[in-house]
């Protein structure tokens, strides 16, 4: 094992030197396609700090190219990665190459000796670890956009209400909802225009709306899609039914709000019991234990 070491450090840093060599070096093609990509990065106007991102962006880029990838994987990732905001193509070979590249600085970091002995079992464990750690992160991201979308959907319900009485036509409404409430509630705004774009296309409006639903993933979006599409269809006031599903939103997150502060107690619980009760023992059970001691030890020997 410990001959083994060196030569799996010796062909570790091989191999990181052959990929940082493909990541670094210029991108291949024909020369219209190298012309094209020093056209749209290398700008003369570009401040240094941005020239260093597209670098380290391009290099993510080629590390996430050279990834492996799971077909049945690709699917849920790239949703993910548009729940969380991210719908660009380069976002997900840069998801690979950051995860690729910090599981592999995390084995080099766990298989030197700057943080102790060195182990190739716990640098396989930092690698693991790592590997896993960006899309768990990624999965939070994704959660807590949609908690902003969720909590920003009932103001812009109202606004769209009143844009909507006041004589303007839903998709009218729907941009200028996006232009009123683009500082308050970014996310939701980016969503709106997206449907917009959509609809200057030429796409339907149930399929504008629609695919909405599928890029938040979302039960509130998601019913609310629902009603306007058969709102449409069936040619119902579209402000009468904002304004009962806005009042239904309200309700829901009113019981959300109930149902949190409801299991308050119970999640308070385990950090009672492990951190404030043996502290409390501690102190209250010390002294009369230590004072049992000093009596009992002297009578309990012969």
């Amino acid at each position: 094992m410990t001959l083994l070491l060196p030569l799996l450090g010796f062909a570790f840093v091989a191999l990181l030197v052959y990929g940082a060599s493909l990541a670094f070096a210029p991108g291949g093609g024909t020369a219209i396609e190298r012309r094209l990509s020093e056209v749209s990065v290398g700008r003369s106007d570009m401040t240094p700090t941005e020239s260093t991102d597209h670098t380290v962006l391009a290099a993510l880029k080629r590390i996430g190219a050279m990834a492996p990838r799971s077909t049945k994987e690709m699917g849920k990732l790239q949703q993910r990665l548009v729940v969380a905001g991210y719908r660009g193509r380069e976002a997900m070979p840069v998801f690979f190459g950051i995860r690729l590249g910090f599981a592999v600085l995390c084995f080099a970091i766990a298989a030197s000796p700057v943080v102790g002995r060195p182990s190739f079992m716990m640098a396989l464990g930092a690698c693991a670890v790592a590997y896993v750690l960006p899309g768990m992160i990624l999965a939070r991201m994704a959660k807590r956009r949609q908690n902003r979308l969720r909590k920003s959907l009932p103001d812009a319900l109202d606004l769209l209400v009143v844009s909507v009485e006041a004589g303007l036509g839903l998709d009218q409404a729907l941009q200028r909802v996006s232009d009123e409430l683009a500082f308050a509630h970014p996310e939701l705004c980016d969503e709106l225009r997206l449907i917009n774009l959509e609809l200057r296309a030429g796409t339907g409006r149930a399929e504008a709306l629609h695919n909405l639903a599928k890029r938040t993933q979302l039960d509130d979006i998601a019913s609310l899609v629902t009603m306007l599409v058969q709102t449409d269809k069936f040619g119902t006031s579209v402000a009468q039914s904002l304004r009962v599903h806005s009042d239904t939103l309200r309700t829901k997150r009113r019981q959300r709000a109930e149902e949190a502060a409801a299991k308050t107690g119970a999640k308070m619980v385990f950090p009672l019991v492990i951190c404030i009760f043996p502290a409390i023992w501690v102190i209250t059970l010390g002294p009369a234990v230590i004072k049992f001691i000093q009596i009992l030890l002297p009578m309990a020997q012969p």
